[in-house]
C-alpha cells in the first residue's frame, strides 16, 4: 500500500497536553513525526486522479505525435547519433551526477540510494511538451523518450548495480518492470496514432498539436499540484536532499546541453537533449522507492522524487522563458538589420543609377 509521511513539529508543552500518543494506525512514531497508512480518502483520490492524468497524458502524447514526420523519425532510428548522445546523457551523466552528489553531501546511505534511483530513471514525457515550446527537434525528443524507456529495463539494474554497491545490496531494490512496460505502451500507442494522423491529415494534425501543447502545459502544472496535495505531509526531510533536489536537475540540463554541443548537434537538438536529460520519470522513481523500502526507511527519503519533479519543472520553465525572450529579441534585431540593409541597398542603387535619394533614406 502506498504510504505517505505526516510530519509535525511539537514543542514540549503541546506534546504533553495534546499528543501524548501517536494515532492508533501509525506505523512509526518517534515523538516528533508519524508515518501513517494512507487513508481511504487519499487512496480513492489517488486512484481517480491517476486515471484522469493517465488519459490526459495519452491525449497529450497523441498531440505530440502529430508533430512528428515519419521520414524524420525513421531517419533518427537509422542514423541514431542524436539518440546515442541522449543515451550517454541519460544513463551516463545522470547516474554519475547522482553518485557524485551523494558523496559530496555525505548523505544517509538510504537517501543516497533514492538519489541514485532518480538518476537511473529514463526520461519523462513532460520533456516532449517543453521541447515543443522551445522549438526543439520533436522527432528526436520522442525517439529519445521511447528508447530511454525501453533501454531502462536493462540499464536501470546495471547502473544501480554499479553505483549502489557501497550503500546497499542492489538485489534489495525492486524494479517494477510492469510499470516500465505500461509507460512504454502508453507512450508508443498514442504517439504512433499521432504520427499516422499527421501523415494522413496534416492540416488537422496542426490543430490537434496546438490544443495538445496547451493541455500538456496545464497537465505538467496539474501533476505538480496533485503531488503536493497527496503528499502534503511529507515535506520535513533532510535539508541536504532539498539542496540535491535543486542542483541535480540543473546539472542534468546543463551537462546534457554541453555534451550535445560537444558532439556537434545543432542548437535545437542541443535544447532537446538537454531537456531529455534533466527531466526524469519521477513517477517511476516513486514506484521503485515504495516497492523497495520499509516504512522506517521511507521516512528518510520518500519525498525526494517530488522535490526533484518540482525543481525540474521550475528550471524547465526558466529555460522556456529565457528561450522565448531570446527568440523575441533575435526576431526584433533581425528585422532591424533587414530594414538597415534595405536602406543601404536603396542608397547604393540610387548612386549607381544616378537616381534621386529621398530624405527618408538619408
Amino acid at each position: 500500500m502506498q504510504r505517505y509521511l505526516l510530519s509535525q513539529q511539537f514543542n514540549g508543552s503541546v506534546l504533553a497536553e495534546n499528543f501524548t500518543t501517536c494515532p492508533q494506525n501509525a506505523t512509526i512514531c518517534d515523538g516528533t513525526s508519524c508515518v501513517l497508512a494512507e487513508d481511504n480518502f487519499n487512496e480513492t483520490l489517488s486512484v481517480v486522479l491517476s486515471a484522469v492524468l493517465t488519459i490526459m497524458l495519452a491525449l497529450v502524447m497523441f498531440s505530440m505525435g502529430c508533430n512528428v514526420e515519419i521520414k524524420n523519425f525513421l531517419g533518427h532510428i537509422k542514423r541514431p547519433w542524436g539518440i546515442f548522445v541522449g543515451f550517454l546523457c541519460q544513463f551516463g551523466i545522470m547516474p554519475l551526477t547522482a553518485f557524485l552528489l551523494s558523496l559530496a553531501f555525505n548523505i544517509h546511505p538510504i537517501q543516497a540510494v533514492v538519489v541514485l534511483i532518480m538518476g537511473c530513471c529514463p526520461g519523462g514525457t513532460a520533456s516532449n511538451v517543453i521541447a515543443y515550446w522551445v522549438d526543439g527537434d520533436m522527432d528526436l525528443s520522442i525517439s529519445m523518450t521511447t528508447c530511454s524507456t525501453l533501454l531502462a529495463m536493462g540499464m536501470m539494474p546495471l547502473c544501480l548495480f554499479i553505483y549502489t554497491k557501497m550503500w546497499t545490496d542492489s538485489d534489495a531494490i525492486v524494479l517494477p518492470y510492469d510499470s516500465i512496460g505500461i509507460s512504454l505502451v502508453a507512450l508508443i500507442i498514442p504517439v504512433s496514432l499521432g504520427i499516422f494522423v499527421n501523415h494522413k491529415w496534416p492540416s488537422k494534425a496542426k490543430i490537434i498539436l496546438k490544443v495538445g501543447s496547451i493541455v500538456g502545459a496545464v497537465l505538467i502544472v496539474l501533476i505538480a499540484v496533485v503531488g503536493g496535495i497527496l503528499y502534503k505531509g511529507s515535506w520535513i526531510i533532510s535539508p541536504k536532499l532539498w539542496i540535491i533536489g535543486t542542483i541535480f536537475p540543473a546539472a542534468g540540463y546543463s551537462l546534457g546541453f554541453f555534451l550535445a554541443r560537444v558532439a556537434g548537434l545543432s542548437w535545437h537538438r542541443c535544447r532537446t537533449v538537454s531537456l531529455e536529460t534533466g527531466m526524469q520519470n519521477t513517477q517511476l522513481c516513486s514506484t521503485v522507492v515504495q516497492l523497495s523500502f520499509s516504512p522506517e526507511q521511507l521516512e528518510l527519503m520518500f519525498t525526494f522524487p517530488l522535490i526533484y519533479s518540482i525543481f525540474q519543472l521550475l528550471f524547465a520553465l526558466l529555460i522556456l522563458g529565457g528561450y522565448r525572450l531570446y527568440r523575441r529579441h533575435r526576431v526584433k534585431t533581425k528585422t532591424d538589420v533587414e530594414k538597415t540593409e534595405q536602406k543601404e541597398d536603396s542608397k547604393s542603387n540610387a548612386k549607381i543609377n544616378g537616381g534621386f535619394i529621398s530624405n527618408e533614406t538619408k
